[in-house]
């Protein structure tokens, strides 16, 4: 893609720093850095110290100008990055003077995307960008990078090349129905398909853990009121984010907060204890209390040694949420003579699934390894790469494909689902995308990004 337009956009986050970035891109943006400097460009990939002027030649800011030119840069056209002083009044100045030069505002991801229509990333690699920026964790961090320096990339390539090779000889065998059978024989399909979904499944598999590490489990806390949610929360997170007292229906918001468990980012959300109440203000707690558990992955359902669970709480749970029963100020057991004072547990919660004290720290590493067991984490020396929704998706969809292909008894509707099968897997590198999708991936990047 050869773009006529320049483009220009703060790269820096607001607020004050030491330094700021304005970054340019677009053709022939030497005379441009002339009108900006007074100067000519820099050489190449070298940092000239430059005053950075108005249109009456006053200076505007000092600092460091850097030029890459095409095909060299990130986006495979011009670029310029003007690291000026970290103020955001100075870099509204110097961006303005860069649209007064001709350049219009970058919209967001506008300059990934420059670099995928240049083919300097491929699709799967530029959302890696965004990813990186967003990473809350080392692991993330590195699954992050990990994909942008191409690795699941190079995987799908490589199932893609397979896929090509099996489909050419599948439809030669069409193609030269004379020989057909024995060409078809020759090629082995199902072998080869059978070889093809064992790869896959390993592919989806890191796929599934890199879109764990990128949006991690939504954790919902549910109980009556004062069985140690807030105090929970507070373990989790080893720091104060919730107020905690002895009083009940101290919670009456939805307090959120993530932990990272092995890198794993878990969205926890305390809520107001679920009991009969007709304290408005409480009632209104509760009532986002069960918001929070529709939108959620997981349901840690709290009792303690001093209170019962709800004997209908269970079942109002939705069906298909997943919960963990946790019996939480075990640290009490002692004091009260290892009884319940209400009898023990109602019988459907008769075996919690774990017992844990957030006050004393007992039985939370055990807590963290049952979460990380119930999202499907599962560890190992190298960090997988970073992987979206619709990447999972297409892994999928291309798997599917593939089973349905071993069951083909016409070669023309083989054929047909080893083509729906590639076609799936290049729609992760963006070989084949359609436009309203590459508009939504760029959408959600940052500008000057």
């Amino acid at each position: 893609m050869a773009s006529t337009e320049i483009i220009a956009a703060i790269a820096t986050a607001p607020g004050r720093a030491g330094i700021g970035v304005v970054r340019v891109s677009g053709p022939d943006l030497c005379s441009f850095a002339k009108q900006l400097t007074g100067m000519d460009a820099p050489s190449a990939r070298q940092a000239a110290l430059r005053i950075f002027r108005d249109a009456q030649g006053a200076p505007l800011d000092q600092g460091l100008l850097l030029y890459f030119p095409a095909p060299a840069s990130f986006t495979g056209e011009d670029v310029f990055e003007i690291q000026g002083h970290g103020g955001d009044a100075v870099l509204r100045l110097l961006l303005l003077r860069c649209q007064e030069l001709g350049a219009r505002l970058a919209r967001p991801g506008e300059f990934t995307q420059r670099a995928y229509l240049n083919h300097k990333l491929d699709l799967a690699q530029a959302e890696a960008v965004a990813d990186l920026i967003d990473a809350e964790s080392q692991a993330a961090v590195r699954g992050a990078l990990r994909s942008l320096s191409g690795v699941f990339s190079e995987q799908v390539n490589a199932l893609v090349a397979a896929l090509i090779d099996l489909r050419l000889r599948v439809e030669g065998s069409i193609d030269f129905a004379d020989e057909g059978i024995e060409f078809l024989a020759q090629a082995n399909p199902a072998g080869r398909i059978h070889e093809l979904l064992v790869l896959l499944a390993g592919l989806l598999h890191s796929a599934l853990q890199g879109s764990l590490l990128r949006t991690g489990r939504r954790v919902v806390l549910v109980g009556a009121p004062n069985v140690g949610k807030s105090s929970l929360l507070n373990a989790l997170a080893e720091e104060s984010h919730a107020i905690v007292t002895d009083i009940p229906g101290t919670t009456r918001d939805a307090i959120r907060t993530t932990v990272l468990i092995e890198g794993v980012p878990f969205h926890i959300v305390d809520t107001a204890g679920i009991r009969p109440t007709q304290d408005p203000v409480e009632q209104a707690g509760i009532q986002r209390t069960w918001a929070a558990i529709a939108d959620a992955d997981l349901a840690l359902v709290l009792t303690d040694v001093t209170h019962d669970a709800p004997p209908d709480l269970l079942t109002q749970l939705p069906q298909s949420l997943p919960r963990l029963l946790v019996r939480n100020k075990v640290d009490l057991r002692g004091q009260m003579g290892g009884q319940t004072p209400n009898g023990g547990l109602t019988p459907h919660l008769a075996t919690p699934n774990l017992e844990v004290s957030a006050k004393t720290g007992e039985g939370l590493a055990a807590l963290k390894a049952l979460l990380l067991q119930q999202a499907g984490w599962q560890s190992s020396a190298e960090p997988p790469f970073m992987a979206r929704e619709r990447h999972v998706a297409a892994l999928r969809e291309a798997q599917a494909h593939l089973q349905l292909a071993l069951n083909q008894n016409a070669v023309e509707l083989l054929a047909e689902s080893l083509r729906l099968a590639q076609q799936a897997l290049t729609g992760i590198t963006g070989h084949f995308s359609a436009d309203d999708l590459l508009g939504e991936i760029f959408s959600r990047f940052c500008i000057g990004k």
